[in-house]
């Protein structure tokens, strides 16, 4: 098995001694029940990793990592962010968790006009804070040193704008008259994905992405979850990118 993955604070990342403790520590000792010679890695989630061994272990939160090599990954290229309208109960989690295990670089909350769930006031920010959360563990789990961005949740407006600023963009749509199993993609810059409600984009909506220059395309015959759609659809164009030759 591949080094587990903690997350430490920028900065903190070195050749040499570096101690691991507070919550991430906790988690080491007590959870992982790392012990003195294991190796493990070190990660400020910006694509910083530092690479060693277990020196000491002390009490049930604290460990000294012996760090041999320190690598910064490249950003990717093409960057892909997923537009994620906001499905019921914790399936927008699960989306989240699956993206970010997948290779999603950005997820943008959307609060769709076809909707159930609506995020105001403290539910929303706790929503908010959940999603973060869930990157930020399904990127320690799946051994990543860069861990996706989560958005604050835009509007259809802000979104149309984002779209129009993208290399190409693109609302995942069943009755979308293309594939996007062969639609153009660029070989850098930014990809955007629309992934709608359950109830499906609106009309008003597709409307403003297309002036936005965001074309409907599907997916292949059957009709994912919203919160499916969005790893499916990653894990085609990280394939057809070369990011994941």
């Amino acid at each position: 098995m591949t080094a587990p993955v903690f997350v430490v604070e920028t900065g903190g990342l070195r050749v040499g001694t570096v101690t691991l403790d507070g919550p991430e520590g906790r988690h080491a000792v007590s959870v992982r029940r790392l012990r003195v010679g294991e190796e493990i890695v070190l990660t400020d989630g910006a694509g910083t990793g530092a690479y060693g061994t277990v020196a000491a272990v002390e009490g049930k939160d604290r460990l000294d990592v012996t760090v041999t090599e320190v690598r910064t990954e490249p950003e990717p290229t093409p960057r892909i962010t997923v537009v994620q309208a906001l499905p019921k109960g914790d399936r927008g989690e699960l989306a989240v968790e699956t993206m970010t295990e997948t290779g999603v670089d950005a997820v943008v909350p959307w609060q769709a006009a076809r909707c159930v769930t609506q995020w105001k006031g403290e539910r929303g920010a706790k929503a908010l804070a959940k999603w973060r959360a869930t990157a930020r563990e399904a990127g320690k789990q799946s051994r990543r040193l860069r861990f996706p961005e989560v958005m604050d949740a835009l509007s259809a407006k802000q979104i149309a704008a984002l779209l129009a600023e993208a290399d190409f963009a693109a609302v995942l749509h069943e009755e979308g008259s293309e594939p996007l199993a062969t639609a153009p993609l660029p070989t850098e810059g930014r990809i955007v994905l629309v992934v709608g409600p359950e109830g499906g984009v609106s009309p008003q909506e597709l409307t403003a992405f297309a002036a936005a220059g965001a074309r409907p395309y599907r997916l292949g015959r059957s009709v994912l979850r919203t919160s499916t759609a969005g790893t499916a659809a990653t894990a085609l164009l990280l394939g057809r990118t070369g990011r994941w030759s």
